[in-house]
C-alpha cells in the first residue's frame, strides 16, 4: 500500500516513482499543534510549511519514498503563520505548489493522513530507512525533544553513521537522546541546566535557529516567552554552536551524520545536502 500510494504521488507530480539510486526517507514531525510557554500561556503552532515541503518535494522528485511519522501517529498541524510567500523567495506561485503538494498528500487531514506513530516505525524496522529528516516550526520543542521513542531511533542512526538531517527548531529533536530528556528540559525552564552527561552528540558542531533569532522573532508569540532557547538547550547538553554571520540568512552544518540547518531560509540547503547524502 506505501509503495502504491507514493506510485500515485509521483504520478501525479509528473515524476518517475522509480530512480536509480531510490532511497526510504523518514520525516519526522511534531503530534503537537502548540507549545506551552512561561506562565502557562500557549502558542498555537505546528511545522513550517518550507520547513517541511522544500525537502520533502526535492525527496519526491528525485524518486525517493518518503513515509512520514509522529510520535503517536497523530496528523501533524500546520503552523498557518508560515503559509507565507517571503518563505518562498517571494514567490507565491512557488508557494501554492509546495502547499499543492502538502494537500495532496493529505498529511494534516485526520482522516486521510498517512502518518504513522514512532512505534510503528519501530515495528518496521530502523534498518528500512536510509535518512530521517525533521523539520522546524515550534511544535518539536513541545514533544519531540523529550520523545523516547525518537530518542530510540536517533541513537539507532548515530550508531549506525545514518544520515539525520534538522531544521530551524527541528535540531532540538537530538536533546530526546539524553538519559533524561524529562529532567533536563525541566532544569533548562528553571535556568538551573547543568552540563548533560554521556550525550551522544557531545562535541558536534551544529546549528539551530539562534538566540538572536529567537529574540528578534519573539512577536510571533503575541506576548508570550518561550521556557528556554533551542540554541542555549543544545550548547548545554554538549554541542558546539555555529551560527550565521547576519541572522536570517541560510546556514547549515554538516559534522559527521548530522546536517542541521538554521532556519526557515536554510531548508532547500539542508534538502540539497541530504540528497547528496543519498546519491
Amino acid at each position: 500500500m506505501k509503495f502504491l500510494r507514493n506510485f500515485a504521488i509521483a504520478f501525479a507530480l509528473g515524476v518517475s516513482p522509480i530512480a536509480a539510486h531510490a532511497e526510504n526517507v523518514l520525516v519526522v514531525l511534531s503530534d503537537s499543534d502548540s507549545l506551552e510557554l512561561k506562565g502557562g500561556k500557549v502558542f498555537n503552532t505546528g511545522f513550517y510549511l518550507n520547513e517541511l515541503m522544500q525537502p520533502v518535494k526535492m525527496l519526491i522528485d528525485a524518486g525517493h519514498v518518503v513515509t512520514f511519522a509522529t510520535p503517536e501517529g497523530r496528523a501533524p498541524s500546520l503552523d498557518r503563520t508560515s503559509v507565507d510567500p517571503s518563505y518562498f523567495g517571494g514567490n507565491a506561485a512557488i508557494m501554492a505548489l509546495h502547499q499543492k503538494l502538502l494537500d495532496e498528500l493529505g498529511l494534516t487531514s485526520a482522516i486521510k493522513s498517512s502518518v504513522i506513530s514512532l512505534k510503528r516505525v519501530e515495528q518496521i524496522g530502523y534498518d528500512h530507512f536510509d535518512a530521517v529528516y525533521i523539520p522546524g516550526g515550534h511544535a518539536p520543542m513541545q514533544d519531540l525533544l523529550v520523545s523516547r521513542d525518537l530518542g530510540r531511533l536517533l541513537s539507532n542512526f548515530h550508531s549506525r553513521g545514518k544520515t539525520t538531517a534538522l531544521v530551524c527548531h527541528g535540531p532540538i529533536a537530538l536533546m530526546s537522546t539524553l538519559d533524561n530528556p524529562h529532567d533536563f528540559a525541566d532544569s533548562l525552564a528553571a535556568g538551573k541546566a547543568e552540563q548533560a552527561k554521556n550525550w551522544i552528540y557531545a562535541g558536534y558542531k551544529f546549528t539551530v535557529i539562534s538566540n538572536i533569532e529567537e529574540e528578534q522573532a519573539k512577536a510571533l508569540l503575541q506576548g508570550g516567552e518561550m521556557k528556554f532557547y533551542p540554541q542555549t538547550a543544545l550548547e548545554q547538553a554538549g554541542g558546539r554552536f555555529s551560527g550565521n554571520a547576519k541572522p536570517w540568512l541560510p546556514h547549515v552544518v554538516t559534522d559527521r551524520e548530522l546536517i542541521t540547518g538554521q532556519n526557515p531560509a536554510s531548508a532547500t540547503l539542508v534538502g540539497a545536502e541530504l540528497l547528496k547524502r543519498l546519491d
